[in-house]
């Protein structure tokens, strides 16, 4: 149509064409202009339907908490937190979509939104983003921020949901199609058409219903998935009764018991009287055990389950036996007691609470009939404890029971640890140290070298302070002969923590010099 000399006709014809050709992509352009505002009304319809369900999802919530405020009041709060900031952004972009067509007579007239003038003079005003296009950032930053940072805070929620809320609502750069970055704010709304980015908000509106709407599901989903958990259950062992005679059978079954410490009932009723007391999920029962002879337990727990009360029965019953007459008295290490260290005792008497215990060099060091008793200072070969007791109804209980007293055993002579005789090359014996132990004694003594006497044959026997080679015993030591034996004798120590208790002979340490 450009080339060569054209006729008045075919000027006519050429001019005629491209105003029909103008005149489709004008109805072109307002069929778009209409598909966008429709879909903006139906994404609006979608988000009223969504409120609702979310209003719906919280006023469960908290019948739920009227119901087990232990159970579910946390719960509450972190959905009250995803709420205030998904309400408190979808207003504002309200409030921006109302702004943006507060002009027109006609706010659904789409086919006449075909201008971006309006939102790039409130973002884009000379070429710079402005405070409004600044506040529309901030707003979507407090939201993404404070949404994903609430959902990772709660364990019973996947973190992926926390990373969908930042992946969506993410304001990083944007590559277009030829590969150039661009700003956020400006590739999705800079030189748009009006009509096109009053969907792009109501889409954004969109995803925080439904951002929302995860979350609460998730919330409540994790909630009841954790209550649901094999870690919650217990096994128990419910015998047929609570007391059997020597001989017989035992008889019961093994239940699965689930623990709930948020768990708390309406009304608790136990032989008659309410129960008031619940302790992590547990009702706490405290009455007179009665006469001897199986008692029972009877009652019901109550719990408010929406408009109705759901009952649950209790029966189960337990044995009265005769009150114990006995102490229990038992070394913690052994059958004796030992002079020169502490010996840990157990003292008690069943069914008596407390007990008073003694004896000398006994003392209390602790709750549940812990004692400590050290014999060093008595000079007999037995000790008697005496132990006494109050039963509940007042009735002193007592008992005693002697002890056998015993000297720490003798300990063996140790150089570089090892006993008895041992073979070691003469260097490593130079800078060795002597020590002694107490093999296959039950208690962690700590025992002192104070001094030795070093014996090489051919060489007078040295005497060495401390526990090691003076100079003197390594001068004998040269001395000696290869494949020769040295002796260490009459070795002396003490209890680290014990200086004045006198130790048995010490055993000798024998050495055959291997160089």
């Amino acid at each position: 149509m450009a080339g060569g000399k054209l006729s008045p006709r075919q000027k006519m014809i050429n001019l005629m064409y491209l105003v029909f050709i103008a005149m489709m992509a004008l109805n072109m352009s307002k069929e778009v202009l209409t598909a966008f505002g429709l879909m903006s009304e139906k994404l609006t319809e979608s988000n009223q339907l969504a409120t609702q369900r979310n209003t719906g999802f919280m006023a469960g919530l908290a019948e739920k908490v009227s119901e087990q405020p232990e159970k579910y009041t946390p719960l509450k709060e972190k959905a009250d937190q995803i709420s205030v900031l998904s309400n408190e952004f979808n207003s504002y972009l309200d409030q921006l979509k109302a702004e943006l067509v507060d002009d027109r007579e006609d706010p659904t007239d789409y086919e006449t939104m075909d201008r971006p003038d309006r939102l790039d003079q409130k973002f884009f005003e000379g070429g710079k983003v402005t405070a409004g296009a600044q506040e529309f950032l901030d707003k979507i930053t407090k939201y993404r921020d404070g949404v994903s940072a609430a959902i990772k805070e709660v364990k019973e929620v996947d973190a992926s949901i926390a990373d969908d809320v930042i992946k969506t609502f993410s304001t990083d750069d944007v590559k277009d199609r030829s590969g150039v970055t661009k700003k956020w704010l400006n590739y999705n709304f800079e030189g748009f058409p009006l009509v096109a980015s009053l969907t792009k908000l109501t889409q954004m509106q969109a995803d925080v219903k439904t951002t929302e709407s995860k979350v609460l599901s998730a919330l409540l989903a994790g909630q009841q998935a954790s209550e649901l958990s094999f870690s919650n259950y217990e096994a128990i062992v419910v015998a047929d009764k609570t007391a059997f005679f020597s001989g017989e059978s035992f008889k019961g079954r093994i239940v699965l018991g689930r623990f709930d410490a948020t768990l708390k009932p309406t009304k608790v009723m136990v032989n008659g009287k309410e129960q008031t007391e619940v302790t992590n999920g547990q009702i706490m029962l405290d009455f007179p055990a009665g006469n001897v002879g199986e008692r029972d337990v009877a009652g019901e727990l109550q719990f408010k389950e929406g408009d109705s009360t759901v009952t649950i029965p209790i029966k189960s019953s337990y044995t009265v036996i005769p009150r114990p007459n006995s102490a229990v008295i038992s070394a913690d290490k052994m059958n004796v007691v030992y002079r020169g260290v502490n010996n840990p005792m157990t003292i008690s008497i069943p069914g008596v609470p407390a007990v008073n215990a003694s004896a000398p060099g006994l003392r209390k060091v602790g709750g549940a009939g812990k004692y400590m008793m050290n014999v060093t200072a008595v000079k007999a070969r037995e000790v008697n404890i005496k132990v006494s007791g109050k039963l509940a109804n007042g009735t002193t209980v007592s008992d005693s029971k002697k002890f056998r007293i015993k000297g720490i055993p003798r300990p063996v002579g140790t150089v570089r640890g090892e006993d008895g005789a041992i073979k070691m090359a003469r260097n490593a014996l130079e800078i060795s140290s002597v020590g002694a132990i107490l093999p296959d004694f039950d208690f962690d003594i700590k025992l002192k070298v104070t001094g030795f006497k070093f014996k090489v044959e051919g060489q007078p026997t040295v005497s060495v302070p401390g526990g090691r080679l003076n100079a003197k015993a390594k001068s004998a030591l040269r001395k000696a002969k290869r494949g020769s034996s040295v002796q260490i004798i009459d070795i002396k120590a003490q209890l680290a923590n014990s200086s004045g208790y006198k130790l048995k002979k010490i055993s000798p340490v024998v050495i055959e010099l291997t160089n």
